[in-house]
């Protein structure tokens, strides 16, 4: 796996030497590790294209955790953020979680807990990016269709026969096996319920109103 393609951990925080040894901990198990020493250069440097998450300590000097966080959110990215702090008090926490943290973990932190938290953010985001590249490749096809071939593409995810989409469209049967045979080809489908699933996904029929 090349450096570009490793999830990456960003660790954000000012004391030196705890930032150094969490980025040693993380490198030790082959994480690629990410170091800044306040909030907005690691906001200057974040890439929402990669699968990452931050490491971030909840009190800073010009730019706390929590407004991290929120500049994060603004701006649409939503990495995992596992808060870490010496100042746990109950009001913080509340209002990390309640903007989405990941996990928040006292310092001096487990080694284990803080590794086992950062490969569960990490795996939860792999996920989802995964989901989210699925879901642009479907659309994507399906914007590819012509206007006669997602005319025949409905009536055939709700289960119409040929006769009937033909009848449907005034065209011969032979023609609808053609832009099935071409629906079918385009959407990279195998089968019909192939096809089906592909809609379901798209937001284009209610499981429960087909058959």
């Amino acid at each position: 796996m090349t450096t570009q393609t490793r999830p990456v951990v960003y660790v954000v925080d000012d004391d030196q030497g705890m930032l150094d040894s969490t980025v040693w901990l993380l490198e030790s198990v082959g994480l690629n590790a990410l170091a800044f020493t306040s909030g907005q250069a690691f906001l200057d440097a974040c890439d929402p294209t990669l699968c990452a998450c931050v490491v971030l300590d909840i009190r800073m000097p010009a730019m706390g955790g929590l407004n991290v966080q929120q500049a994060l959110r603004e701006r649409g990215i939503r990495m995992p953020v596992i808060f870490v702090s010496g100042h746990a008090d109950v009001p913080i926490v509340v209002r990390a979680f309640k903007a989405g943290a990941h996990d928040f973990i006292e310092k001096p932190y487990n080694q284990q807990l803080l590794l086992d938290s950062v490969q569960q953010a990490l795996s939860g985001d792999t996920a989802q990016q995964s989901a989210s590249q699925e879901q642009t490749e479907l659309e994507a096809r399906l914007q590819s269709l012509t206007p006669r071939e997602q005319d025949v593409f409905m009536p055939l995810v709700k289960g119409c026969t040929t006769r009937e989409i033909a009848a449907l469209l005034g065209v011969s049967t032979k023609t609808i096996d053609l832009y099935r045979s071409r629906v079918m080809k385009r959407m990279q489908a195998r089968h019909l319920p192939d096809l089906v699933g592909m809609a379901i996904a798209a937001g284009l029929v209610d499981p429960l109103r087909l058959g």
